[in-house]
């Protein structure tokens, strides 16, 4: 029988403390006659033989030192799957799929051994309230929409170095310098502090991205926006992601739970953009308890915010044209035909566009941006322009704004309805009278569904008059007028007069 170094230790220490042969040996868990033959010196314990053989045959014996490991030594970089498919070149058959693995373990072994040196990350520890970090990321392979209208938007995120205290909000468009300031002013102002220094990565709207010197290659915006909130603005270099990894590893994290905060949900569309912003809001609270702690140490060294926030807007100046459009970077805008023919000042933010007529506040539009692989967009409102229209129904036929002035695809579908039913001009001055009852009433959905119940019952096209007395009924009002009957001595004294004259 063999034993192990463990038992004799057991079987010693027992025999040391007195006990019998008998005794040391059962609790060793061997027999009394293995016993004495310890004691005698003639059974040693059985020692673990390192194995220096191998098991079964080497299949990469052949090709591993000679030609493998020559490859490894000019190509470091080459992958496992990549000399498995060099091999198979030669000989597919003794070299097959299943030795992938075996090349996977023996190409990390050999790097391990002979490999290049490895980047080293040294990970950061920064004082509590002494960096922010912004970053702009995408919701990938979710669609959240508005109303039914799908959404494109960045999400902009901020955090403390030090707490891990976190600021998420969702903004139209790309990573423009308002859309910046904007998400920077609103996790500040929720902060209720400011770190001394501010951390991006190589954001065009922050930096021209052209000189050598940091200092030099700031926009002006950018440095005018750091210096009112008394933080100096760094960033990492060029095409070293890592370097931001403060921000850039929980960007995974807070899109995970705003992942997981959608499933349960159940539904990835929201009635406005408000209410999307709340739900990110609560989604990033939930994450910032657990931060709660090191936040208050950190809100003690925090700077204080200054009186006022930054303009969050550009300020641009537009004519009104004869066809009451603006044209605003790159986009056509449709404003109130009241104002055709006036220069306005708009001031241009992220998902808004506010209008002035010289100092007066005139309009808002909401803010578009191309599709992706477009230049253009629009932005076209029937209602701006509908009491024009209705004057002159034929226009719309041939309009080049024919299709931006259909609100949505059920109006487009009566639309090619009309044109199927009825006289091109018959067709445009229906769709026009239309859309003339929707502006007046505000029912354009409930007008839309109404229209569109007679197409799917395959009824006739219905009359402008009987959806105007069904959506505009006239409500006639008799006045009460009171009237007081005179006495008939007044009649009497009336015919004195008359007679007496």
């Amino acid at each position: 029988m063999s034993i192990t170094i463990q038992q004799e230790g057991i079987y010693m220490k027992a025999r040391g403390d007195g006990q019998s042969q008998p005794t040391a040996s059962a609790k060793s868990g061997f027999s009394e006659s293995t016993g004495r033959r310890i004691e005698k010196g003639k059974c040693c314990p059985r020692k673990k033989r390192e194995r220096h053989w191998r098991t079964r045959k080497d299949p990469l014996e052949k090709v591993w030192a000679s030609e493998l490991v020559p490859l490894l030594q000019r190509v470091p970089e080459l992958q496992p799957i990549t000399l498995l498919e060099h091999l198979q070149e030669q000989d597919a058959l003794a070299y097959p799929d299943a030795l992938l693995r075996t090349l996977q373990r023996r190409t990390k072994q050999w790097k391990g051994l002979y490999g290049a040196e490895q980047e080293v990350m040294f990970r950061q520890s920064y004082p509590p309230g002494m960096m922010g970090l912004s970053d702009f990321t995408q919701l990938k392979k979710i669609t959240i929409s508005l109303a039914g209208e799908p959404f494109k938007h960045l999400l902009y995120h901020f955090r403390l170095a030090y707490s891990g205290w976190q600021y998420v909000k969702a903004l139209p468009g790309g990573e423009s310098f308002d859309a910046l300031v904007q998400g920077l002013q609103g996790g500040l102002n929720q902060l209720g502090g400011c770190p001394y220094e501010h951390r991006t990565d190589s954001l065009s709207a922050a930096f021209k991205n052209i000189k050598a010197k940091q200092e030099d290659d700031l926009t002006n915006r950018y440095e005018q926006l750091c210096q009112h909130y008394q933080m100096k603005p760094t960033r990492n270099n060029r095409g070293k992601g890592h370097e931001n990894g403060a921000i850039e590893a929980p960007h995974g994290h807070v899109k995970n739970r705003i992942k997981q905060a959608l499933l349960k949900r159940g539904s990835t569309d929201f009635p406005t953009l408000a209410a999307y912003q709340t739900f990110l809001h609560q989604v990033v609270e939930a994450l910032n308890r657990r931060y709660a702690k090191r936040l208050a140490e950190e809100k003690l060294t925090l700077q204080p915010l200054p009186a006022t926030d930054v303009c969050d807007y550009t300020v641009l100046s537009a004519v009104v044209t004869s066809g009451s459009t603006i044209n605003v970077r790159l986009s056509l805008y449709t404003v109130p035909a009241r104002l055709v023919g006036q220069r306005l000042t708009v001031h241009l933010f992220v998902d808004r566009l506010a209008l002035y007529l010289g100092s007066e506040y005139a309009t808002t539009l909401t803010r578009v941006y191309p599709a992706p692989g477009k230049r253009r967009a629009r932005r076209i409102d029937y209602r701006h322009i509908i009491e024009s229209l209705s004057r002159k129904p034929r226009a719309f036929l041939y309009s080049q704004l024919r299709d931006d002035l259909l609100p949505n695809d059920t109006y487009k579908q009566l639309w090619h309805w009309a044109m199927a039913t009825l006289l091109p001009h018959q067709a445009s001055h229906w769709m026009v009278g239309v859309l003339a009852i929707a502006a007046r009433t505000s029912k354009e959905t409930g007008l839309g569904e109404v229209i569109t119940r007679y197409y799917q019952q395959h009824q006739a096209l219905p009359k402008l008059l009987g959806l105007q007395q069904q959506f505009e009924p006239i409500s006639l009002v008799t006045p009460s007028v009171k009237c007081a009957q005179h006495a008939l001595a007044d009649y009497d004294q009336l015919l004195k007069q008359e007679a007496q004259a």
